[in-house]
């Protein structure tokens, strides 16, 4: 069961990561600092992931409002982890923007992945 979550769970986030990535890039050469532009793909994937990931991933049949405000809970979360990792990338130790927001992508997906699995969409939270 959990190989099949991870795999829908991955195609869900890739799908949607990829295409948020290239925002990304768009909105940082064009229009906004990364920080900022962090920032409005963030929100635009935390409103698309929970749809793929609370009727596709987990196949959750919970309540929605509680299941929303705790994804959305994780990933107020995962927004500050990211924008932490971020600055610390970008401004402390001087590397590329497009480089650290890349592997910043990948460690907040890996801790979105536990908390949605044991804590979102939870087996206790089916009610």
């Amino acid at each position: 069961m959990i190989r099949g979550q991870v795999a829908r769970w991955l195609t869900v986030g890739l799908i949607t990561n990829g295409l948020l990535y290239v925002a990304y890039l768009a909105l940082t050469r064009h229009l906004l600092a990364p920080s900022a532009a962090m920032t409005v793909v963030y929100v635009a994937g935390v409103l698309l992931g929970f749809v793929g990931h609370r009727s596709w991933s987990f196949r959750h049949a919970g309540r929605v409002d509680s299941a929303l405000l705790r994804y959305i809970a994780a990933y107020a979360a995962g927004y500050l982890i990211n924008l932490g990792g971020l600055q610390l990338g970008v401004k402390v130790l001087g590397w590329p923007h497009q480089i650290v927001q890349g592997v910043m992508i990948l460690v907040v997906a890996s801790i979105m992945f536990l908390m949605q699995k044991y804590l979102v969409f939870a087996e206790s939270h089916r009610n």
